[in-house]
């Protein structure tokens, strides 16, 4: 079992914590091997081959982003040469009022967004959604969509990091209508409130017992509490809210202490 250090990726608008990525555009490290043969500040590429289809992340957002979407696999691989990225957010904190953009208001065409985007006027076709701490929203490739200021993410998404602008609330910044434009879909956002979700990319459940086995090749994420996670080396090492675990290998693992424990399993 390794616990992980982040990439930090800071935003105008926030910052990002790229919790498990081998991407070479931010690329996580390790800050404890239990087995002991991974030395501390390894890159995890090391330890994936730079092959992990997911990327994980904890995105503080303290202003609104830019609406975009995200190419699917096809479209991606043709004209990115990269992964697609559908994704999905678990909301960790969210103020009262906090929002999400995902999707639209009706059916408008291709020529209906690019003038309202040209004229800085797309805010009446974007669907908001209200969020509330515990939500998760799933936002497949080709789902406008924006996060809103006053929120904490867990993004799990495809590993990519292939976005496109779409619009910018009038603030200036380069936009990509074309290739915006050309990967949009008919979709809608599937808001969802369990303990457990799976999609064509990615698990994730709410671990329940004090011990469980590992299947390998998983990763647990600390959504609150204090405490430690103990591997088959007998390795006590302490956690606590958003420290992330990455079991390259089938493990039983055991916890001591209040904590709430996610697991995420790539497809």
């Amino acid at each position: 079992m390794l616990k992980l250090q982040p990439f930090i990726s800071e935003k105008i608008w926030g910052y990002e914590r790229w919790l498990v990525s081998d991407h070479p555009h931010g690329c996580a490290s390790v800050e404890l091997d239990t087995a002991g043969k991974i030395p501390a500040g390894a890159s995890f590429a090391t330890v994936t081959g730079g092959k992990y289809p997911l990327l994980i992340k904890v995105i503080q957002a303290n202003e609104t982003l830019s609406v975009q979407v995200h190419p699917d696999d096809d479209y991606a691989g043709k004209h990115e040469n990269s992964r697609g990225k559908s994704e999905g957010w678990l909301v960790l904190q969210a103020a009262a009022d906090a929002a999400l953009v995902a999707g639209f208001n009706g059916k408008p065409d291709a020529t209906a967004l690019r003038a309202a985007i040209n004229e800085n006027r797309l805010d009446g076709y974007l669907r908001s959604v209200a969020v509330r701490n515990g939500d998760w929203l799933y936002i497949p490739a080709g789902l406008v969509h924006a996060i809103g200021g006053g929120m904490r993410l867990l993004e799990i998404q495809e590993s990519s990091d292939v976005t496109y602008r779409l619009y910018d609330w009038g603030r200036g910044r380069e936009v990509h209508i074309d290739r915006g434009l050309a990967v949009v879909k008919d979709l809608s956002a599937a808001a969802v409130a369990v303990d457990k979700f799976e999609c064509p990319y990615f698990t994730w459940e709410i671990i329940n017992g004090e011990t469980f086995a590992g299947a390998g090749d998983e990763v647990l994420f600390v959504l609150t509490g204090e405490g430690f996670l103990r591997g088959e080396t007998g390795a006590e090492i302490p956690a606590r809210a958003e420290d992330t675990f990455y079991c390259p290998a089938a493990e039983k693992i055991s916890r001591r202490g209040d904590l709430a424990v996610l697991r995420i399993r790539a497809r």
